[in-house]
């Protein structure tokens, strides 16, 4: 029996001829993440450990993304941390406010990673660099200890789920429909610590930003992590963004897969995920009349700039309504400059919307758009748990930019093709 994608690069970095789903295996890392809120955490293990040194400080990233710029006396002290354990092993690759992003984001724009590697991140949507054919997955703080001290990382070998995806998407769908339709049909537990992995010719119709979108949000199924082959765009945004060798994995013709997925992309909608799970999906045809009273466009889901350029051109010429808040928050230096230089951010000023500095923000409850008891969002994050945004009676509905584009002009959940 052959082995699907996920399994040849965790053989390969665990120095083995093959493995099979459930073998327990120990892995060499290529890179090793953490943020402001999980560092410190990480850093406090490997304090306990009385080791003296990183495994290499060139594949360890620091990125202050949550609570920054620091919103409050503990948030700086996180950050505080993190920046002098930073300076004390001379860490390459830390982020400082001002050439930093939100993580996920930030890491593929910045060229640290690849095809073919091996990463952990102390954050759950590490996922996303799937998008490139990479193994990558979140863990715990003390497995981001030990991956820096060590350079390694214990798995257990995921069974796999195929997603066949053909056809080509419809105007106003993006990848955020795309996962969201999939976590609708099998669930927030549908895909359990196993390996989501998308294939077919539909994928040549997904930009790399559809991709980046649809891996960060494996997780939501359950996954242990998402992954997509690597073709010519795939190629082609890694030799832009990095010097680093890159090697391409390829599934076998027999490698086992649990179940097979086919989705015919030209077929799909529009889809929202009502409160309080991913999984509550409905398509844009089946919502009417829902008011709301914030939008969010941004977050390491949704704030790269194809996600801002489809907001601007459905909020071009047109106002927010008059009592609706709309938070517009790109997800890198970079991609803050470009919005900038192409007009974006002033399309979304003249709309009536604020731009915020590039940051988690209100995704996880941090800052920058807190709700209170009984507010309604629209928001282009990636959960919508009770309490996730602010307080335990506010609701989060999870959409595309365009949907929550649209929605910000209408001030009720809205279809882009309401307001062209």
């Amino acid at each position: 029996m052959g082995m699907t994608m996920t399994q040849k690069i965790l053989a390969a970095h665990a120095g083995l001829d093959r493995v099979e789903a459930g073998q327990l295996i120990e892995a060499s890392l290529d890179l090793v993440l953490g943020n402001d809120i999980t560092s410190p955490v990480a850093i406090k293990e490997m304090e306990k450990m009385n080791v003296k040194s990183v495994f290499d400080n060139d594949k360890i990233a620091l990125v202050p993304d949550h609570f920054v710029p620091n919103k409050d006396i503990k948030s700086a002290e996180h950050c505080q941390c993190v920046r002098n354990f930073a300076k004390k092993y001379d860490i390459t690759n830390y982020f400082e406010v001002g050439e930093m992003g939100i993580e996920h984001a930030l890491l593929p724009e910045k060229g640290l990673t690849a095809a073919g590697d091996v990463i952990i991140g102390a954050d759950s949507h590490t996922c996303t660099y799937g998008a490139l054919g990479a193994f990558s997955t979140g863990v715990g703080s003390t497995d981001m200890a030990a991956g820096m001290a060590t350079g390694k990382a214990w798995f257990k070998v995921p069974a796999a789920l195929k997603f066949e995806l053909t056809g080509k998407p419809s105007k106003w769908v993006s990848g955020k429909d795309v996962i969201l339709h999939i976590i609708g049909m099998i669930g927030v537990d549908g895909a359990l610590y196993k390996s989501m992995e998308f294939v077919g010719e539909g994928i040549e119709n997904l930009s790399m930003d559809d991709r980046f979108t649809i891996a960060n949000m494996a997780i939501e199924a359950g996954a242990k992590n998402g992954i997509f082959p690597v073709d010519d765009k795939t190629k082609a945004y890694m030799e832009e963004h990095s010097a680093k060798k890159y090697k391409v994995y390829e599934a076998d013709a027999d490698a086992k897969y649990e179940k097979t997925y086919r989705i015919d992309l030209c077929t799909l909608k529009p889809t929202v995920a009502f409160p309080h799970l991913p999984e509550n999906t409905k398509t844009i045809d089946e919502i009417e009349g829902i008011a709301i009273d914030q939008v969010v466009i941004g977050s390491c889901t949704n704030g790269r700039l194809e996600d801002l350029r489809v907001a601007a051109k459905i909020l071009e010429g047109k106002k927010v309504k008059k009592g609706i808040r709309c938070i517009m928050i790109p997800a890198t230096q970079a991609i803050y400059l470009q919005a900038m230089k192409e007009g974006l951010l002033e399309t979304f000023i003249h709309a009536g919307a604020v731009v915020s500095t590039p940051t988690c923000g209100p995704c996880l409850g941090g800052y920058m758009g807190i709700l209170a008891a009984g507010e309604r969002c629209v928001s282009t994050t990636n959960r919508n748990f009770v309490g996730r945004m602010g307080h335990v009676e506010s609701e989060v509905y999870l959409a595309s930019p365009a949907v929550a584009a649209a929605s910000a002009v209408t001030g009720t959940i809205s279809s882009p093709e309401t307001i062209e």
